[in-house]
């Protein structure tokens, strides 16, 4: 099975990092956030990518094509340049990076990819820009039986500021970020059918309105319910948030040994 990943997007609102770097480049942990997203999939067994590129996506494209030698031991000639590895230390992925475009919205995106996920019955989706640690092979095996064309990983949002526990002008207590109370939404981690990619027109189509909106008329999409973690990068505060996480050594996305 594949994973469709999409990373072409302004990050605009992350400036103070997304002016140098596209926002899946953005680095917690010493890693990026896209190599945290792939490890996430890999762990269920997914090790073919198709990374959706668009802003920046050369920076993308160099650090894949250096991944191996950057993640390895290895020695070189420096009169012919002959490189010899000493010791590999990379994933068993395959990872197609593919321009959909600097200004095509989300579903343009996915579109533009729809020869590369040829044969492929089911794939997976996700965005470049969020962390969580929803159990694939379950929201896989959830899309499978139920038979609909797309399914989606609907979660309780986390409150952007803490709450207080009251009694009267009393603080009895303090809440930081708790969970909203509110109605689920859409984290992504999408498990879908070949048959939604007739959903989309073209690079204009926003997947989140009109495919995901139809696919809803049309009873072809379900929920599967996550009430672990998860978290966005939309903002600065979020990237230090994430950083902390992982460099405390506590990082709950990180599912994989």
């Amino acid at each position: 099975m594949k994973a469709v990943i999409l990373a072409g997007g302004l990050g605009s609102r992350l400036a103070e990092e997304t002016t140098i770097k596209p926002k899946p480049m953005v680095e917690i942990g010493g890693r990026p956030l896209l190599w945290h997203i792939m490890k996430h999939y890999s762990h269920y067994g997914i090790n073919d990518f198709i990374i959706c590129c668009g802003y920046k996506a050369e920076i993308i494209k160099n650090y894949f094509i250096n991944y191996q030698a950057l993640s390895s031991d290895f020695s070189v000639s420096l009169d012919d340049g002959k490189l010899e590895m000493l010791r590999k230390n990379t994933e068993p992925w395959r990872v197609s990076l593919i321009d959909t475009g600097v200004h095509s919205m989300t579903g343009g995106r996915l579109k533009r990819v729809a020869k590369y996920l040829e044969g492929e019955g089911t794939f997976c989706m996700t965005y470049g820009d969020g962390l969580g640690d929803v159990d694939i092979a379950e929201s896989i095996k959830f899309h499978h039986a139920h038979g609909r064309y797309a399914t989606l990983t609907a979660v309780h949002p986390i409150a952007r500021f803490g709450s207080l526990q009251l009694d009267g002008a009393v603080v009895k207590n303090f809440a930081e970020k708790p969970k909203g109370t509110g109605q689920r939404i859409s984290a992504g981690f999408f498990v879908l059918s070949a048959e939604v990619l007739s959903y989309i027109d073209d690079d204009s189509t926003v997947w989140e309105q009109g495919p995901l909106e139809k696919l809803a008329r049309d009873d072809q999409l379900r929920a599967y319910f996550h009430d672990g973690f998860w978290q966005p990068m939309d903002t600065l505060r979020d990237r230090m948030a994430l950083a902390s996480m992982a460099d405390s050594g506590s990082a709950p996305w990180k599912v994989w040994a």
